[in-house]
């Protein structure tokens, strides 16, 4: 799929992504230390290395444009990311880890590369972080990529995270009762002209079956 024809379809997808969700009850504020807090989060993210999400993603590169459904599935470092514009029911999908990606759905046939967010870019133009998007949309730092500086909102939680360039700014954030913490519903994620923005419409602890 090329980055027009998947731009046609954002304004309709575009429109569903930005529908209000329904207000759910505020979570009360955490006690403590929100940096205590937040280490102990990461600490049990990190012994939960298989999971999934399905959602809407809105991305754009200060030209163009696009949004869809999104199906992220990661078990340890692979990972694989369908996305698809049900409008013009065209999709692609990515998998691969920290050495290796494939890209199905392109014009002209599957591309590979060594790096997922370098393949992306040259194939789709389309810059997304995929390996440390792995970690921060579950609100947590990622690894390899330089320090991290972290804020926090009123209640004590993780509102932003500033790594590798990148702003993640956190809203909406749900319990897990499987994991026994919060993980974040929304995100917004920025570097210069690149946006990604995500509305989690649902996790799951381990991977989804067939």
């Amino acid at each position: 799929m090329s980055p027009r024809s998947f731009a046609m379809a954002s304004c309709a997808m575009l429109l569903t992504a930005c529908v209000a969700q329904p207000v759910r009850q505020a979570l009360p504020a955490i006690s403590g230390s929100p940096e205590k807090h937040q280490a102990a989060r990461e600490v049990r993210l990190a012994g939960a290395r298989d999971w999934s999400l399905q959602g809407r993603v809105a991305l754009s590169n200060g030209r163009n444009g696009g949004s869809g459904r999104i199906d992220w599935q990661q078990a340890g470092e692979h990972f694989e990311v369908a996305l698809s514009a049900p409008v013009t029911r065209q999709s692609w999908r990515l998998a691969g880890d920290r050495t290796t990606a494939r890209l199905e759905g392109l014009d002209g046939g599957p591309r590979e590369g060594a790096d997922a967010a370098q393949l992306l870019r040259e194939a789709t133009g389309w810059e997304i972080p995929v390996t440390a998007l792995s970690a921060w949309v579950r609100g947590a730092r990622a690894d390899g990529i330089g320090a991290a500086k972290m804020q926090f909102g009123v209640d004590g939680r993780l509102s932003r995270i500033e790594q590798g360039g990148w702003t993640i700014d956190y809203s909406d954030w749900v319990p897990q009762a499987g994991l026994g913490i919060e993980l974040p519903n929304r995100l917004n994620a920025a570097r210069d002209q690149a946006k990604v923005r995500l509305i989690v419409d649902g996790w799951a602890d381990g991977m989804a079956q067939p």
